[in-house]
């Protein structure tokens, strides 16, 4: 199989539409770790999916000048952390502030040479396979080697510019 680009669109949204767009998705709120110089580095995303089975594969979306992807770029592993929703401030933190600052205070340990938080619903470290870059993006395809399901708490989403958690919603089916 190979690489097809499609024809450029005839019209195309603005930053702004395409933001409100993506407020309507519900995803999961993750953090992503990797180490620089030995130092935990670490952003919140909520762009993480599978890509395949035989092998193992998920990926992962990072903005191209990103702190964390320069440092996995360089070690080539990375932890994916899922959030509960007990752990909104490390969303926020994660997120936003000085980025030397983000690890300060948290609980995390070392697994296969990258940090994973403490008390996350799932964490996984994975190998990196591939870099995609697009657009002003990097996606990091990655093959997970360890994971670990460390509470059961429910996670945390994001839906319509806000932070939610499934305590009150119903179980309408399972997959």
């Amino acid at each position: 199989m190979t690489d097809t680009a499609t024809h450029p669109p005839t019209t195309r949204l603005s930053a702004t539409e395409f933001r409100k767009l993506m407020t309507c998705w519900c995803t999961g709120v993750a953090v992503v770790t990797s180490a620089a110089d030995g130092e935990p580095v670490g952003c919140t995303v909520s762009a993480i999916t599978s890509v395949s089975v035989q092998p193992p594969l998920l990926l992962v979306g990072l903005a191209a000048g990103s702190r964390t992807l320069a440092a996995i770029q360089h070690q080539h592993r990375l932890g994916m952390n899922l959030l509960p929703a007990q752990h909104l401030e490390l969303a926020r933190r994660f997120s936003r502030g000085d980025p030397a600052n983000r690890f300060a205070g948290v609980d995390f340990r070392w697994a296969e040479g990258v940090p994973v938080l403490a008390d996350m619903v799932v964490a996984a470290v994975c190998v990196t396979e591939r870099f995609l870059l697009v657009a002003d993006h990097v996606l990091v395809v990655a093959e997970p080697v360890w994971w670990r399901r460390t509470s059961h708490r429910r996670p945390l989403i994001c839906y319509d510019r806000a932070y939610w958690s499934l305590w009150s919603m119903a179980v309408v089916g399972r997959s």
